[in-house]
């Protein structure tokens, strides 16, 4: 049987974005947008706002890494990298002693990789530079689609994830599993409720496009329901900083108009109240239940 195959076309960026900062910054921080680019870096980022104000300079995007709080700069450009952009990344991050510095460009020259270089050997540990190349395919008349291609990241980075990965106890990797599966779980269910990033403990952030709310997905050993060690859980949880919880506290103090809602958040998710877990770490075609992995998550 004949497969009739498309060919990969690529095409220019300003197709899809004809300015930088009022058309490729905004698409960029669009949620699902930031999650493919934090994924395809490896870390758990939230946005805090586009043209932020750092002195009398406006970083293109700035945001927050999880769960540490430390700054992230991104910094994007359309055309070829250039020292402007650089010396722009770097006032930044020097104004908001951010820990993670990000280069987004259709083009990395050598020159200003070696420059990124140079300054991962020179600057302290924990100090992250990321340059990554922006290109954009289709095949015919396909919706376009973006891919980031990682051109510099900080030394050792991916042997540093693998062994992390490797270097984790039987438990850990369980949960490391679990959240990979939960992950897949959501995106297959189309679910509303965007994945964070897979880790090796027992809750996954998932972003919301603000740092006033997080929403976690958490399993743990405890059924807060029942109010039992000797049943696990898979539950939700919404947590609130101080400006949030002033505005919305008698909005949400009621635990009765709290509890009538959790159906509906069930639902937007995409699992029902009974829905059997799967652990990948086992066949897919064996269901294990919270209770079933008690005390070992």
């Amino acid at each position: 049987m004949d497969v009739a195959l498309g060919r990969l076309e690529k095409v220019e960026l300003r197709t899809a974005w004809k300015s930088e900062s009022s058309d490729f910054t905004p698409w960029l921080a669009q949620p699902e947008n930031l999650s493919l680019l934090a994924e395809t870096i490896g870390l758990d980022i939230e946005l805090e706002g586009t043209e932020k104000s750092v002195g009398p300079y406006s970083a293109d995007i700035l945001c927050k890494s999880v769960p540490d709080g430390h700054w992230v700069v991104i910094e994007n450009q359309l055309e070829r990298t250039n020292h402007t952009h650089l010396g722009q990344l770097l006032t930044y991050a020097a104004g908001l002693d951010a820990m993670t510095i990000v280069w987004l460009s259709s083009t990395i020259t050598q020159e200003h990789r070696a420059a990124l270089d140079w300054l991962k050997r020179i600057t302290q540990e924990g100090v992250n530079f990321f340059a990554l190349e922006v290109e954009l395919w289709r095949i015919g008349e396909s919706a376009i689609a973006p891919k980031f291609n990682v051109v510099s990241q900080p030394n050792e980075w991916s042997k540093t994830l693998r062994a992390s990965k490797e270097s984790a106890s039987e438990t850990q990797s369980l949960q490391l599993a679990f959240w990979e599966e939960f992950k897949n779980y959501l995106v297959q269910q189309g679910s509303l409720i965007k994945p964070g990033v897979p880790r090796a403990q027992n809750w996954m952030e998932h972003r919301l496009g603000t740092s006033e709310y997080k929403l976690l997905s958490i399993i743990s050993n405890y059924n807060l329901e029942k109010n039992l060690w000797s049943e696990g859980e898979l539950r939700a949880e919404v947590l609130m900083d101080s400006r949030s919880l002033r505005r919305n506290g008698s909005a949400i103090s009621s635990p009765k108009r709290t509890k009538s809602n959790k159906h509906s958040v069930n639902r937007c998710i995409g699992i029902a109240k009974r829905t059997s877990v799967y652990a990948a770490s086992t066949s897919l075609a064996r269901p294990i239940l919270p209770s079933a992995i008690n005390g070992r998550i």
